[in-house]
């Protein structure tokens, strides 16, 4: 699985971004998918991930009410949306698909995309 994340700038705090994942190669809609932050100098850490019908959500107690993931199997991709958008959220987003949500939600998965970068100014 080969994954594209896109959608990342620089927004106001307060302001919104939406997070695209795209994935090519096996079959997307067997994984589950999580997107994970990491900022400067800090550890990656697991920000939200669901399961692969999209029957299940989870989120880090940082993002909740404010992050919403979702997928659409048809089109391949995962999308994060991101409201109410913190300093603290800047970082590199990156999405990650595992055949296991447990997984996701440690911090692991098979694959991993590259990375976008998300900045928040205040």
């Amino acid at each position: 699985v080969q994954l594209v994340e896109s959608g990342g700038g620089l927004v106001q705090a307060g302001g919104s971004l939406r997070l695209s994942c795209a994935a090519s190669g096996r079959t997307f809609s067997s994984y589950a998918m999580g997107w994970f932050r990491q900022a400067p100098g800090k550890e990656r850490e697991f920000v939200a991930a669901i399961t692969w019908n999209s029957g299940g959500t989870y989120y880090a107690d940082s993002v909740k009410g404010r992050f919403t993931i979702s997928r659409d199997n048809a089109e391949n991709t995962v999308y994060l949306q991101m409201n109410s958008l913190k300093p603290e959220d800047m970082a590199v987003y990156y999405c990650a698909a595992d055949f296991s949500l447990s997984r996701l939600t440690r911090s692991i998965g098979d694959y991993w995309g590259q990375g976008t970068q998300v900045t928040v100014s205040s």
